[in-house]
């Protein structure tokens, strides 16, 4: 397993000019281990699980992260996870430190699952993940999610995949 390696995604194929197309060959039942995975940290507000600045906030870091030429060329993710009803936090790989923005360094084992369709599904995403985390001999630790295209990509694809990074412990 290498260290802090993704599976495959073609950046290339992106007709929206906005989110790649994606791919979810690959992606599932994958273990990812992360040793000092270096991401820029960004919060965005909720109202009892419904982001509210979330576009705004993206569009910023994002520009930071290019202005920077900060992007991970080999890692093109963000991870997010909900803090609260109220607060979620959303990680982005980068390749190098994003001045006057909050660094995090990411370790651990994390076993992948792919979902498609709606949002309001994640609750029970949560618990599958969790479920395989489990079924593979591990106790559940953190979760993420890498939301692979933004809503208006999702419909244009008419796919919304989103794949689950469940922290694996011994």
């Amino acid at each position: 397993m290498q260290t802090n390696a993704i599976p495959v995604w073609d950046m290339t194929d992106n007709p929206t000019n906005c989110c790649p197309r994606f791919k979810p060959e690959g992606w599932d039942r994958q273990h990812i281990h992360m040793k000092d995975k270096l991401f820029v940290r960004a919060q965005t507000r909720s109202i009892m699980h419904v982001p509210v600045n979330m576009g705004k906030v993206f569009a910023d870091v994002l520009a930071d992260i290019a202005a920077n030429d900060a992007a991970d060329p080999t890692s093109p993710i963000t991870l997010s996870r909900e803090i609260s009803s109220w607060k979620s936090e959303h990680l982005f790989a980068v390749s190098k430190p994003v001045p006057g923005h909050e660094m995090v360094k990411i370790s651990g084992d994390f076993l992948t699952r792919v979902f498609e369709g709606s949002f309001r599904d994640m609750p029970d995403w949560c618990d599958q993940l969790a479920d395989s985390v489990e079924a593979s001999g591990y106790k559940q630790g953190r979760q993420y999610f890498f939301y692979t295209t933004c809503p208006k990509c999702a419909k244009e694809y008419g796919e919304n995949y989103v794949v689950g990074f469940g922290e694996t412990l011994t």
